[in-house]
């Protein structure tokens, strides 16, 4: 009977064409479509829905309507539902078969299978946005899946983490998820319904704005381009009950954040004075720029919080929808499309993290842990938590002994460097599957470069941005190494987020939120925005793309003490002013000023040494093109430059063998180099960071002090400078500087 039935499926394989094999080698059997030609040398298969299968009743019911599945996608169904032990035997009569071909798979494709309603093998490669290596790691969950090429897949646990097969468990606590909205900001956030008028008066009215000043954050504004703008002040005293955290947050997150509490407050209240006012604003679900968070005083601080707020999102969201997922099981058919179920997006993942380096995410995703942990003896289950640590980990080892650094320095480059990566997390009760495809994962965590590699470009053949579609929580960290990585990665990630999509991804449009069916998703994403400093670029991006209808809160304390007065040594700092007509026009008179103005100044060889400092990689190409069209001796420096070129470019520098040094800021932002042998120095425009004036005005005690009084520092600004100004001189300073009739304006700096 074997042989027989060999040689009659011996005689059937070699009629069949690429893609029928192909079927025949991912399903273990022919497509419907072809039965007909099978003939009676090869029955068709009967499958039969068991009534234990997971997918059955209400859970069929939420992936499509019961009277438009057809055959053949019922046959699917069942198949993605088959036990372990049906596989084994099937495995072991196509063995019988004799055909090579038929045992080269791995057995990871039946995951595909449930998903090839919905998806084709093309749009299944693009989803596969985890970097590195797909291997197994040994840990999480027992007997993990095995590795694929192309797309990381957890073949026997996928219906643990996903939405539509699990249901809430009894002890979880649950929440007003499935009951009207109370006083969970959550519920009320994404329960609120705009109107079409409301809408389209934001996008042309103006946004209103109100002043306010709170104990620790200082001087905050709020504003709101939508009629109703409510402003609130900060309780002495919180109640984590009225936080409304999910458990088991409310018992984990004091031992978590218990390394920030000392004193008083210990005892006295779970957050921080500034954890507890950040806190406040995120948990109103309003948009937040905070620009004073450092990697050396507070970077911790704000980290533990935004991931309280993130994970918190997370298991309000997913418990709604688990919880619907009870109701809908326990009620009969044709009551699914009632509205009281809407509770997901387009798409799965609901927060984006966006930070700078590995070592950011690794901190990220361990606070995670650690929240859904606590001091529980009962571990969570963490999946491929092994080849996580070691893909975003660090060895102390790598890095070069005895480098002396600023202590900020330290701070913002430790631990794994490497900026560019992306991962997803999926979150589910008590579990967390890191490296989960995108569109299967909760929280997504990249880097603006990682981001930029899968959005791709127009005209890009493979290029994905699906996955930003449903985004309800977009959280960017430390916003100021961007403008030092490259700051067009983060617009073009704000230019594609919550965008519809252009695939359906499987998702059930009968629980999609009405808002998120409109195309209104980008009115209820809250932004939560973090840097060290007030910067043009990054005030662009928060006014512009962050619409909450909620409001937005932004943090305006302005620098009274500006960075000037750490400068320690005897200096004359001569700031000249330029005029501009307008924004477009000041890099263009930048340029002739200097060319026509300062650079005259400086070229009798009596000005040698002269240091100039180009804060814009783009006006250092065209001052060295210009440097080598007037053949003026000098030597330049940048983020690009190989070791070798650097060392000799300081050595003819500190030699006076060349008159001029160019130098770049994102050169001095990542290496912090002491260029020595400065006697003159041009600052071709404010530093991007106020403290790196300081910095740089300070090597000049390199240099021996019996030239002392040669040194002269000038400083090129104009009135679109005011913000960097401001902090390098104090706000009162510079407003005199900008409103005088002088352009010159003289400070001389350590006198005794």
């Amino acid at each position: 009977m074997g042989k027989r039935r060999s040689r009659g499926r011996s005689q059937l394989l070699s009629t069949m064409t690429k893609k029928q094999k192909k079927h025949l080698r991912d399903f273990g059997e022919e497509h419907p479509f072809y039965d007909r030609v099978s003939k009676k040398e090869a029955k068709p298969q009967i499958c039969q829905l068991s009534e234990s299968s997971d997918t059955s009743h209400s859970e069929s019911e939420s992936e499509s309507e019961q009277e438009h599945i057809s055959g053949y996608h019922r046959l699917l169904a069942t198949l993605k539902n088959v036990s372990e032990e049906e596989e084994e035997e099937e495995e072991e009569e196509d063995s019988a078969v004799g055909e090579e071909e038929m045992n080269d798979e791995d057995g990871d494709e039946d995951v595909s299978v449930g998903e090839e309603t919905a998806e084709t093998a093309d749009t299944q490669e693009r989803l596969s946005l985890a970097d590195g290596p797909k291997e197994e790691d040994g840990e999480g969950p027992p007997d993990t899946s095995q590795k694929s090429s192309e797309e990381f897949t957890d073949a026997k646990h996928e219906s643990l983490f996903s939405l539509e097969t699990n249901f809430l468990e009894e002890d979880s606590g649950g929440s007003s998820t499935s009951q009207r909205a109370s006083q969970d900001p959550f519920q009320q956030h994404v329960s609120k319904e705009l109107k079409e008028k409301e809408v389209q008066a934001a996008a042309s009215s103006a946004p209103t704005t109100q002043q306010m000043k709170w104990p620790v954050l200082g001087q905050l504004v709020f504003s709101s381009k939508f009629q109703k703008m409510e402003t609130f002040k900060p309780p002495k005293d919180v109640d984590m009950k009225s936080l409304h955290l999910q458990k088991p947050l409310e018992s984990t997150w004091k031992k978590t954040n218990s390394q920030f509490l000392s004193g008083p407050q210990k005892s006295n209240s779970p957050f921080t004075p500034l954890q507890k006012e950040l806190f406040l604003i995120m948990n109103s679900y309003r948009d937040l720029f905070y620009p004073e968070r450092t990697a050396l005083k507070n970077g911790e601080e704000v980290r533990h919080v935004y991931c309280l707020h993130a994970i918190n999102h997370v298991l309000k969201a997913n418990a709604q929808v688990l919880a619907n997922n009870s109701r809908r099981r326990s009620q009969k058919f044709g009551v699914g499309d009632d509205d009281d179920f809407r509770d997901q997006g387009l798409t799965r993942p609901k927060v984006l993290i966006v930070v700078p380096f590995r070592e950011a995410a690794l901190r990220v995703v361990q606070l995670f842990i650690s929240l859904l942990e606590g001091d529980s003896k009962k571990k969570i289950i963490v999946s491929n938590k092994k080849r996580f640590q070691g893909e975003y980990g660090s060895d102390p080892e790598e890095r070069p002994p005895n480098l002396k650094r600023p202590e900020d320095y330290e701070a913002v480059f430790v631990g794994n460097i490497d900026d560019h990566f992306r991962i997803g997390v999926a979150i589910l009760q008590r579990s967390i599957r890191l490296y989960a495809p995108f569109y299967s994962s909760d929280i997504l965590i990249a880097s603006p470069l990682g981001l930029r590699t899968i959005i791709g470009g127009e005209g890009e053949k493979k290029r994905d941005f699906d996955f930003l579609s449903s985004v309800e929580l977009l959280i960017i960290d430390q916003a100021d190494i961007y403008l030092m990585q490259n700051w067009e990665h983060v617009l073009h990630l704000m230019n594609h987020m919550n965008l519809l999509p252009l695939d359906s991804h499987g998702v059930d449009f009968s629980r999609v939120r009405m808002w998120s069916l409109n195309n209104w998703s980008r009115y209820y994403r809250q932004t939560l925005l973090f840097g060290a400093l007030q910067d043009a670029q990054i005030n662009s991006v928060f006014n512009k793309h962050c619409v909450n209808a909620q409001g937005q809160v932004a943090v305006r304390n302005v620098p009274m003490t500006g960075s000037i007065s750490h400068v320690l040594v005897q200096l004359p700092h001569v700031f000249q002013r330029m005029e501009a007509q307008d924004l477009s026009s000041v890099i263009d008179a930048r340029f002739h000023f200097f060319i026509n103005k300062i650079l005259p100044q400086y070229r009798d060889a009596v000005m040698s040494h002269t240091l100039i400092y180009v804060p814009s990689y783009f006006d250092f190409v065209r001052l060295r093109n210009y440097f080598k069209k007037e053949e003026l001796n000098f030597t330049h420096i940048c983020e690009y430059t190989q070791k070798s070129g650097v060392s000799r470019a300081r050595h003819f520098f500190l030699q006076g063998e060349k008159q001029f040094l160019l130098l770049t800021e994102r050169f001095h932002f990542y290496k912090r180099y002491t260029i020595k042998g400065i006697r003159n120095l041009i600052f071709y425009e404010l530093p991007t960071y106020p403290h790196f004036y300081s910095e740089v005005c300070n090597m000049l005690r390199a240099t021996s002090r019996g030239e002392e009084a040669t040194w002269t520092c000038t400083v090129l600004y104009s009135k679109y400078d005011a913000q960097r100004l401001a902090a390098v001189v104090g706000v009162e300073r510079a407003a005199q500087m900008l409103q005088s009739p002088k352009n010159v304006h003289l400070f001389i700096t350590g006198e005794k």
